[in-house]
């Protein structure tokens, strides 16, 4: 790179530009310049700046600004005052990745998460603040989502982690990082709900309409340790390891406002009550509307969430769609978005 200087007369008045540039090769023969950044007009004190931008440390411990840049056109700078730069023995050493983990970081702390976590896992002892842990992995599910393991051994060594937290590679040993996890359990709720007041003051949220829905996590081994793991349905067609139920609630927007884990062998129908008990303990009896698919819900539960005054919308079983068939056939179906038309019928009896 290399300053370019132009000059243009206005006015009766030479006006001198600036502009940081680079030689492109882009063939065997040609070689074009591309200007990196406009710098404007610079005055002698930015001019020298921009010019003076190396530091050399010499053995006796003196510094010394040279010139890497030098706008002298037809003229060569002072030899006292160049830096020589020799292009084939530069070679790049242990990159890291900053950006995208320094994003993650600043993300973090404008949530309030590193406060909440520094101060909700202080009494917890370790070698390595376990907050500093956990903004790792955290870090890690946003930009490059890999195991415990990957992180330990590929992933923390390549980003700028260890400098953006303050800490040493400790803080990623592997069986730190799988540890970490169960600390937070103890702060479940706590954490649910700072996260929620953070999501509704940043962005308006509402949680006047909530997604409740079930999935299953299966594991190969004896699973000693764990109560809840249970042969059940197995969603992964793996009828022979042991799961765990889980159950999320989210938002239209994805944000997940709770979750809960049940044992793997639990019926779909009866985590209804539970989940939406949960999600009103915490965020209040709020006129909502519940959206169930239609495993999770049954007579008995549609009858208790009515009861309760709840809103609920529901798949239907295709055998019960036969009572309306003709009303629906004969109704006026109205467009309220793309690929979604509704129809009001008014039923005889409540289903």
């Amino acid at each position: 790179m290399y300053l370019k200087r132009r000059t243009r007369e206005k006015d009766g008045k030479t006006h001198v530009h600036y502009a940081l540039c680079e030689s492109l090769r882009v063939s065997s023969t040609r070689v074009v310049q591309r200007t990196v950044l406009h710098l404007g007009e610079l005055n002698t004190t930015q001019l020298d700046r921009w010019q003076h931008t190396i530091e050399v440390l010499h053995e006796d411990g003196q510094r010394q600004q040279l010139r890497l840049f030098t706008d002298r056109e037809g003229q060569a700078p002072l030899a006292s005052d160049v830096v020589e730069v020799r292009l084939s023995t530069l070679r790049v050493e242990q990159p890291r990745r900053f950006g995208d983990c320094w994003v993650g970081t600043q993300l973090w702390e404008q949530l309030g998460l590193r406060a909440f976590w520094q101060e909700a896992l202080s009494d917890e002892l370790g070698q390595v603040p376990w907050h500093k842990v956990l903004e790792v992995l955290a870090v890690n599910r946003l930009v490059a989502p890999r195991s415990e393991l990957f992180v330990h051994e590929k992933w923390f060594g390549q980003t700028a982690m260890e400098l953006l937290l303050d800490t040493d590679p400790s803080v990623a040993d592997k069986d730190r990082l799988y540890r970490c996890l169960d600390r937070l359990l103890a702060h479940k709720e706590n954490w649910e709900e700072h996260l929620s007041i953070k999501w509704r003051d940043l962005f308006g949220a509402r949680y006047d309409l909530l997604l409740d829905e079930l999935s299953s996590t299966y594991f190969e081994g004896t699973m000693e340790g764990v109560s809840a793991d249970r042969r059940g349905y197995s969603r992964d067609h793996r009828p022979d390891c042991k799961q765990l139920v889980i159950g999320l609630i989210v938002t239209p927007e994805g944000f997940p406002l709770s979750y809960e884990i049940f044992p793997g062998n639990r019926s779909d129908v009866t985590t209804l009550q539970e989940m939406v008990e949960a999600v009103e303990n915490k965020h209040g009896t709020l006129r909502r509307v519940w959206v169930f698919d239609r495993g999770i819900v049954s007579e008995a539960n549609l009858r208790w969430l009515r009861e309760r005054g709840a809103h609920y919308l529901v798949g239907t079983p295709r055998a019960q769609l036969k009572a309306y068939e003709q009303h629906l056939l004969a109704g006026t179906w109205q467009q309220i978005s793309e690929e979604v038309q509704v129809q009001l019928v008014e039923a005889d009896q409540e289903v």
